[in-house]
Parts: C-alpha cells; sequence; structure tokens
C-alpha cells in the first residue's frame, strides 16, 4: 500500500500525500535486475499458476541470484474487492502493463503473449487507486505500456543473436 518507484504512474496510495498521486513512471526493476547480470530475472503473476510455477522450478535450478518480480493485487491497497483478485492480474497480463516474461542468461523469452490484449483502461478502471485519473491520463499510459511492450519484443528478437 506505500507509494515506492516501483508504484505505476498515476497510482493513489495510503502514503501518497494529500490528493497528489504518482506522476512519475515506475522504474523497471527487471532492467535493473539484467543490467547486473543476474543470471535468471522473470515476470511471474497468480493468474497464471502454471508459468509461475515454472518460473519457480527453474529458478531454483539455476545457480547463483535469481529474481522473480511477482505481480498479486492487493484489495485493500489497490481498492478491489477481493473476489476480483486473480481477474485484475489477469488483466495487468493481458493489457499488457505487467508483461510475462524471463531473462535467462541475457536471453529474453515472453513466457505469456496475450491471445486477446485489452486496453489498459480495462485494467486501470477495474481499480479504486486510479479512479481519478482522466481519459487523457489513461490515453498517457496506454501509450507508455504500448512502448514498454514494444521494447521487450525488440529485446527479444535482439538477445536471439
Amino acid at each position: 500500500i506505500q507509494r515506492s518507484s516501483a508504484t505505476p504512474y498515476g497510482a493513489w496510495t495510503t502514503t501518497t500525500p494529500d490528493d497528489n498521486y504518482k506522476v512519475r513512471p515506475k522504474k523497471n526493476i527487471i532492467d535493473i535486475m539484467v543490467a547486473h547480470e543476474v543470471p535468471y530475472v522473470a515476470t511471474a503473476s497468480v493468474a497464471y499458476p502454471e508459468d509461475f510455477i515454472r518460473k519457480m522450478r527453474k529458478a531454483k535450478e539455476k545457480i547463483g541470484t535469481k529474481f522473480i518480480h511477482i505481480i498479486s493485487p492487493c484489495p485493500p491497497g489497490w481498492r478491489f474487492p477481493s473476489n476480483m483478485t486473480i481477474k485484475i492480474a489477469r488483466l495487468a497480463v493481458q493489457s499488457r502493463a505487467f508483461p510475462l516474461y524471463e531473462v535467462e542468461d541475457g536471453i529474453y523469452r515472453i513466457t505469456v503473449n496475450p491471445q486477446k490484449v485489452v486496453p489498459v483502461e480495462e485494467y486501470l478502471r477495474a481499480q479504486g487507486r486510479f479512479r481519478h485519473l482522466s481519459d487523457e491520463e489513461i490515453k498517457l499510459i496506454q501509450k507508455q505500456v504500448d512502448e514498454r511492450w514494444w521494447k521487450l519484443v525488440k529485446k527479444v528478437e535482439e538477445s536471439k543473436g
């Protein structure tokens, strides 16, 4: 519920002063870990248990540092009913706001490529922490999400050699 440098742009948190919300993009922790040459880095989601378990097993087998960034939505902090937890986690992936991929020894691989991409607005509007955002701000977030996705796709292609 606390704001951090990994908090998404536009999010309200319990430590957000007054009615201000985060106006800077979140840091890409995966890129930071890759820059440190961590042998295995991945993202995972509670909404995709097979992918999650496969990555945990792979990390367990790797020698050296491993880092897995997991999205597990927080109903009270993100302001949505608890019965929506898996749906919110799935929307994060389907909107490409939280892509599922891994970087193994510098090789990028997308592990879940959404068959049907949903607008990031669908993911954001499902959460109270983003309810204050204007349509223009949501368009900006969509642009940022799209740019990050295509940068990831480019990294996948470039790392194939």
